[in-house]
C-alpha cells in the first residue's frame, strides 16, 4: 500500500514525502508528538471556540515551521517526523497539506 504525505504551498513549492520504508509512528505518539510541536511553534487555535481538532494541529504545524523546514536537507529528520505523524494521527496513508488553501485531503 502506498504511503505518502506531502506539503505544499502550491507548485513548485511542493514537498513529497514517501513513507513506504519508514517505521510507522504509533497513534498516541503522533498525537502527542503533534501538540509539542504545536506549542512549540506557538501556534494559535484557529476555531473561535477555541478547540482544535488533528487537522487544525496538521495545519497549524506545517505553516508555523515554514517551507524551509520541508525543502531543506538540514531539516530533514524533522519533515519526516512530520510526515509520519500527519499520516498516523489521521490514520490515513495518503494525505495532502495544502498550506496555502489551509485544507488536508486523503
Amino acid at each position: 500500500m502506498r504511503s505518502q504525505v506531502t506539503v505544499t504551498w502550491g507548485e513548485p513549492s511542493t514537498y513529497r514525502f514517501d513513507l513506504e520504508e519508514a517505521q510507522p509512528m504509533p497513534h498516541d505518539l503522533a498525537r502527542t508528538w503533534l501538540e509539542e510541536q504545536f506549542t512549540f511553534l506557538g501556534c494559535d487555535p484557529i476555531r473561535s471556540t477555541g478547540k482544535v481538532l488533528t487537522a487544525d494541529k496538521i495545519l497549524c504545524v506545517a505553516q508555523a515551521a515554514g517551507e524551509a523546514r520541508f525543502r531543506d536537507e538540514a531539516h530533514r529528520p524533522w519533515a519526516i517526523a512530520f510526515a509520519k505523524a500527519a499520516s498516523a494521527a489521521l490514520a490515513k496513508p495518503v494525505v495532502t497539506v495544502d498550506v496555502r488553501a489551509q485544507a488536508l485531503s486523503y
